[in-house]
């Protein structure tokens, strides 16, 4: 969280470290330019001699920027080989005429380094800290917004979310085939009901039209409708149905009443036991009217369920129509959540890294400056190198000397060959004769401080032609 570009982070320092109030306390400290301080520069001595003018110390502000120029920052160059591009360190030059101050004022300044990068971590850090803290609020708060939001639309759109389109689904396909299957047993109720009422009919028909109700030709009608009922039934149902089974015990019951009244009773005695006998509604009437209260309530079973089975179906057809419109207003709730969640995660992440960060900086265990080579005391001056010197001397006396020849030519007017004649007279030379005159006459004539070198050096014998 406190990582800088360490040559963005040696410019902000040098900066610092270089400043005038700083400067000011080692040249106070160390007692630097004591001389030049009292006297000024060499070009300011002179001109105050020769105007005879008094001699007024150096400001400190030409103090300080002589020590600033004394004190160079160099970063060093990746090693070869690496492929990071971050600067590995920097060096600390300090120049001054003492060797002992120029050491103690580079540890002065590379100590000041180490102090302003711990103190420049820590403030940055703290910093860093405080400002994803405030985020972090920030982020908290538009979650929680996100969050009751989301919460809101769920509570509101229960079960036609997209997570329960499918559930939807499977219930409507398994809810259809109730719906039929009651539909179906609501109808055949109905039927069931219709067939009750037609037989409950016909025997209370026949039942009323005998005084007795119980004579054997009132039996035999009874078996009669009862077998007539009993083959309706087996066009519907199995053999194994209550109401078949029912029927098949209620004419075997009849069949043996009827058979016992024909050979055990005579005319008489069975007109006086039917005249003794209270009127009543045949066994047979009386299950009609319970099978057929019993079929009216499977009516109303099966008609209640069958409009449960369409009220639930068309719940869950309407959550289907509704769906993609829900879905699309909980597809942009959802994203708006997740990226307020992603956004808190990261500053929560961020925030106590930086928290980590500011701890070790606090403890002095995060990144520092470390000293690979502290100042040595030198010995030996790094200006003027005398080889170096000696042969620059000699290059420049060599140049000095090709100069001052060459401008001896240029200005040396003297005649010294037949074609310098020729050239100067524009006559053909006859004969040349050397001069005899001294050697010292001779050098006098060369530097122009003699006779013209026509009068002197040559005694010409010219014709013209």
């Amino acid at each position: 969280m406190v990582s800088e570009d360490l040559s963005q982070r040696l410019a902000s320092m040098q900066e610092q470290i270089l400043s005038r109030t700083r400067l000011q306390h080692l040249i106070e400290q160390f007692g630097l330019y004591k001389t030049y301080a009292e006297q000024g520069t060499m070009k300011a001595l002179v001109k105050r001699l020769m105007h005879k003018t008094d001699i007024e110390p150096v400001p400190m502000e030409d103090l300080v920027e002589q020590l600033r120029k004394s004190i160079k920052v160099t970063p060093l160059s990746p090693m070869a080989g690496t492929r990071s591009a971050e600067l590995p360190g920097f060096n600390v030059d300090v120049t001054m005429r003492e060797a002992w101050l120029a050491q103690q004022i580079c540890t002065e300044i590379t100590s000041m380094f180490m102090a302003q990068n711990l103190r420049l971590h820590q403030q940055h850090a703290e910093e860093t800290t405080q400002f994803l803290a405030k985020q972090l609020e920030d982020a908290k708060a538009k979650l929680n917004d996100q969050d009751a939001k989301l919460a809101a639309f769920q509570s509101r759109y229960m079960g036609e979310l997209p997570e329960d389109e499918k559930t939807n689904l499977t219930l409507l396909t398994g809810m259809t085939p109730q719906l039929e299957a009651a539909t179906q047993s609501l109808n055949q109720a109905q039927q069931e009901k219709a067939f009750a009422e037609s037989l409950l009919s016909q025997q209370l028909a026949a039942w009323k039209s005998s005084p007795d109700g119980e004579n054997p030709q009132t039996l035999e009608q009874q078996l009669s409708n009862l077998q007539k009922q009993l083959s309706s039934l087996k066009g519907h149902y199995t053999e194994k149905h209550p109401d078949i089974v029912s029927l098949k015990k209620d004419i075997a019951e009849l069949k043996l009443k009827i058979a016992q009244d024909a050979s055990t009773q005579d005319q008489e005695q069975l007109n006086k036991r039917n005249e003794k006998a209270p009127v009543m509604e045949s066994p047979q009437i009386q299950q009609l009217r319970a099978q057929l209260h019993q079929t009216e309530v499977t009516i109303r079973q099966k008609r209640h369920e069958q409009e449960q089975l369409q009220r639930q179906i068309k719940v869950y057809q309407d959550r289907l129509q509704l769906s993609p419109a829900v879905q699309q207003e909980f597809k942009s709730l959802t994203r708006d959540y997740q990226t307020a969640l992603d956004f808190y995660n990261e500053l929560l992440k961020k925030r106590n890294e930086s928290q980590m960060a500011t701890d070790l900086e606090r403890h002095q265990q995060g990144e520092q400056f470390r000293v690979l080579d502290p100042p040595s005391l030198p010995e030996r001056p790094s200006f003027p190198n005398p080889p170096l010197f000696g042969l620059g001397g000699l290059g420049v006396g060599l140049a000095f000397g090709v100069a001052m020849a060459h401008f001896l030519e240029l200005h040396d007017k003297s005649l010294r060959t037949r074609r310098d004649v020729e050239t100067y007279l524009g006559v053909p030379t006859l004969a040349v004769i050397s001069s005899m005159a001294p050697a010292a006459t001779r050098i006098k004539n060369r530097t122009g401080r003699g006779a013209p070198a026509k009068r002197n050096e040559f005694s010409l014998h010219a014709a013209s032609s």
